[in-house]
């Protein structure tokens, strides 16, 4: 009864948030009350069904630690590289940060299913999936410094 009650609560927190945060904000400001209740439902329902698939998902690894650094292994290490270009690397705008990140999210995720898939080409990219922060983490850096030094992407604005 515990478990459930928590859960139902998560649930609710979660299609909350996303209701305020992106279906007000960004879709609908003038939303009736009845539709925003009406969302939120279907949020929760959404929510509750990623939480099933993800619980599902579990019996595929050897244990949710594993499950777990492997998600995000996947997002982190681009994650980083904004982050260290956003304090160390002031020099280098917005947009060129921004396709980096987008660059190097692809490049992770072409390594991680590029493994899963067996390709000759992909068998040079052999890496462990907790390398995926190092290489999405340089990638990001690397792209942005270049883009941004040959000035490939132009923020508005920008001479």
């Amino acid at each position: 009864s515990a478990a459930m009650s928590s859960t139902s609560g998560e649930l609710n927190a979660l299609a909350t948030t996303t209701s305020v945060d992106f279906y007000r904000r960004l879709f609908r400001r003038e939303a009736s009350e009845k539709q925003q209740i009406w969302m939120s439902r279907l949020l929760t329902v959404l929510w509750g069904a990623l939480a099933i698939g993800f619980a599902l998902s579990a019996s595929l690894f050897d244990n949710l630690i594993e499950m777990v650094n492997l998600l995000g292994s996947l997002f982190y290490g681009t994650i980083l590289g904004i982050f260290v270009v956003a304090f160390f690397i002031k020099w280098i705008k917005a947009s060129a940060v921004f396709w980096s990140a987008i660059i190097a999210e692809l490049c992770v995720l072409a390594i991680h299913f590029g493994r899963q898939m067996d390709l000759p080409f992909f068998r040079i990219f052999d890496v462990e999936y907790l390398w995926y922060n190092v290489i999405g983490c340089v990638l990001v850096v690397v792209l942005a410094v270049l883009f941004q030094a040959f000035r490939i992407s132009r923020d508005p604005g920008q001479p």
